[in-house]
């Protein structure tokens, strides 16, 4: 009989590649998802802040929505926390009978907003989906009786987003390399192109963060009750954070990409 060798036999050569392969998206799949927000992203303005050959003020102003977009992402919130704080700090009333007041100031400023929209004849998709926004929020916070959890559908979103952008990242198609990808007229080819690799690996990341520094500042307000200092952090990270991110951003798509690349755009 022919003696059975205990060695453990080697794995094919091109066993690592199939498993490799197994953990990634298909490219038609990937390629699918990049021209769909990349899509969403040239509708906002972040198409053309990306190919900008200088940043420009305006382009950027259009890619965090415009001063009507930032109006209506920040001043429900503010006038929540302004008639909020208002009521409970020098009015003297207590939290809860403060919270109705304050909700439907909010709620009533992003309706207003919603209704300019479809009489100016804007793009209502932003006020719109703001407006659903406020009503899920304060719905929240009625149920409760608690100020904070009109703040509590954040942390969900800001959590979804960063663990979607972590999926992206160990399936070895990070988003924003997608993403930029396609704005750019590149579609896949970054991927086979190890510094722009390299480069989208960073900025998804660097998003990555936002998220993560979003959770890891508000969520102690939060668990304390600190409604004043959860609303504040929640407005200071919104609107102007995303801005210096997607600024720094821009200079990083501006290094790995030549002005060829941008100007054939």
């Amino acid at each position: 009989m022919t003696a059975m060798s205990d060695a453990p036999q080697s794995p094919r050569p091109d066993e690592g590649d199939r498993e490799d392969a197994a953990r990634e998206p298909a490219p038609a799949e990937a390629a699918d998802f990049g021209r769909q927000f990349a899509a969403a992203a040239e509708k906002s303005g972040l198409g053309a802040l990306a190919r900008d050959e200088k940043l420009s003020g305006r382009d950027l102003l259009t890619a965090v929505g415009g001063v009507r977009g930032i109006l209506e992402a920040l001043l429900p919130g503010l006038v929540f926390l302004m008639v909020y704080s208002g009521l409970t700090s020098f009015a003297g009333q207590d939290a809860q009978a403060a919270l109705v007041p304050a909700l439907a100031a909010s709620v009533g400023l992003a309706a207003v907003f919603t209704i300019a929209r479809l009489v100016t004849k804007g793009q209502p998709t932003q006020a719109i989906a703001g407006l659903i926004g406020v009503l899920a929020s304060a719905a929240l916070a009625l149920w409760s009786g608690n100020a904070r959890d009109n703040y509590v559908l954040g942390f969900f979103t800001n959590a979804g987003y960063a663990l979607a952008l972590i999926v992206s990242l160990v399936v070895r198609w990070p988003a924003i390399g997608l993403i930029v990808g396609f704005l750019m007229g590149d579609g896949l080819s970054w991927k086979q192109d190890k510094r722009k690799y390299r480069a989208a690996q960073f900025l998804t990341l660097v998003w990555i963060g936002l998220f993560v520094a979003r959770l890891a500042v508000q969520l102690p307000f939060y668990l304390v009750d600190n409604v004043e200092a959860l609303g504040a952090t929640r407005l200071l990270m919104g609107v102007p954070l995303y801005a210096l991110v997607l600024v720094f951003s821009w200079l990083v798509v501006r290094a790995v990409y030549p002005s060829s690349a941008r100007s054939a755009e």
